[in-house]
């Protein structure tokens, strides 16, 4: 995945209303006027946030008559996923690494040489 399809995810995700949204359409496949109606706020700005995940591609939309389904894209939730572990597994080694380096450095005093001072 790119560094800004990335973006575009964890930016959708990162809203409350966006995510209840993305759990609405998985129980189903609600129009926007449906989605609207849950929410105390316009219909226009529930379609922003439409947008903004679709744009993230985690639903899409489908004709359906007059309405317009929304229904959600399973496949963007594994890409989610696969960008977390990428994260995770980056971060384990730098932790990993860290702990090597203080574990040497924090070695026992037995093995550091004496001076002749402590006796």
């Amino acid at each position: 995945m790119s560094d800004e399809s990335v973006d575009h995810l964890f930016h959708a995700l990162a809203d409350t209303t966006r995510r209840d949204i993305l759990h609405r359409c998985v129980r189903g496949q609600p129009s926007v006027s449906r989605l609207a109606e849950a929410y105390p706020m316009s219909f226009a700005a529930v379609q922003k946030h439409v947008a903004v995940l679709e744009r993230a591609g985690l639903v899409t939309k489908q004709r359906s008559g007059r309405e317009q389904r929304v229904r959600t894209n399973p496949d963007a939730v594994r890409r989610a996923r696969h960008a977390l572990d990428q994260l995770e597994t980056a971060w384990r080694g730098r932790v990993d690494r860290m702990s090597r380096l203080l574990a040497r450095d924090t070695a026992p005093e037995e093995s550091m040489p004496t001076t002749g001072e402590d006796r």
